[in-house]
């Protein structure tokens, strides 16, 4: 492989309440390997050749226990903390995460979820990207490869201008399976289907360090309107939606070719684990992930 270009950024901040535990250390892989493994190696074998954390203090050492020392004997690793604030029992968002890792960050970067497989080619994808472009991008996949068997999810819908550009998102809330599609019910209580075949926002962004003082400035605003509201959250696709519709930012909306995955709920570990293991038989990953040392930068 050649010079690493690019950073990436794990949100693992999150308290992982519908999981019913810290689900970003639970394992899928046969040698114990975490989700976040699987994304480093991928990431790694694009170009994005360190790694930024964004976790809080206090599972700071579940996770270094659990992926963190594994991590650091192979790239470049650094911690970055999100803190809640006073009278918050959780963090303040994504967007919020992303900030946290400003002082990290050195150049063009990805911000991915600790608990979503995204596949290699959405890696590539985005590395081609900042190869030739400067504009802001996100990595979208279908609606239906993101659906739960085990209860409703939260995901937000894309639309898209005339040039393919990521236009808006609109996050919709309850999302359930159904035949031939989807369906949610709005806030007027009217169930409305989708087809699932929607491109969706999984969390998966690539960005320059410029994103850092326009979301400084969104995220002071957004503190002043709701500083009485324990609940409140200042989340990313919102934020870039805002910046888009300004015209303060262009976003391109990218695909992936390879499926996503995630653990929202207990019963989805069961399923990833089998995703994971699908995916090894076809001779995608090694078993153990981890053959060698520096098994990511070989040849």
């Amino acid at each position: 492989m050649g010079k690493s270009l690019y950073d990436l950024v794990i949100l693992a901040a999150g308290m992982g309440s519908r999981f019913g535990g810290l689900k970003q250390v639970q394992p899928v892989g046969p040698a114990g390997e975490l989700i976040i493994e699987y994304s480093a190696y991928d990431a790694l074998r694009a170009g994005f050749g360190r790694l930024v954390l964004v976790i809080r203090k206090d599972i700071e050492a579940d996770f270094r226990d659990s992926i963190g020392r594994r991590l650091e004997s192979r790239m470049d690793v650094s911690y970055v903390f999100q803190e809640t604030g006073a009278g918050r029992a959780k963090p303040w968002g994504t967007g919020h995460a992303v900030l946290a890792a400003s002082n990290a960050v050195r150049g063009p970067f990805a911000v991915i979820n600790a608990d979503d497989f995204y596949g290699a080619a959405g890696y590539q994808t985005l590395a081609a990207h900042f190869a030739t472009s400067a504009d802001y991008a996100m990595v979208g996949y279908p609606l239906k490869q993101t659906l739960s068997e085990f209860g409703t999810v939260s995901r937000g819908l894309c639309s898209t201008d005339a040039a393919g550009r990521l236009q808006s998102i609109t996050e919709i809330t309850k999302i359930e399976q159904a035949v031939g599609g989807a369906r949610y019910t709005d806030a007027a209580g009217a169930v409305k289907n989708l087809t699932g075949a929607e491109i969706v926002s999984m969390n998966f962004w690539g960005f320059t360090t410029q994103v850092f003082p326009q979301l400084e400035m969104m995220f002071a605003d957004f503190q002043a309107k709701h500083a009485g509201d324990s609940k409140a959250e200042f989340y990313l696709p919102t934020a870039l939606s805002t910046l888009n519709e300004r015209g303060e930012a262009r976003v391109a909306l990218l695909q992936s070719t390879d499926a996503w995955f995630g653990i929202t709920y207990r019963e989805d570990l069961a399923a990833s684990q089998a995703a994971i293991g699908a995916l090894i038989k076809a001779g995608k990953y090694p078993t153990p992930l981890w053959q060698k040392r520096r098994v990511i930068g070989d040849k």
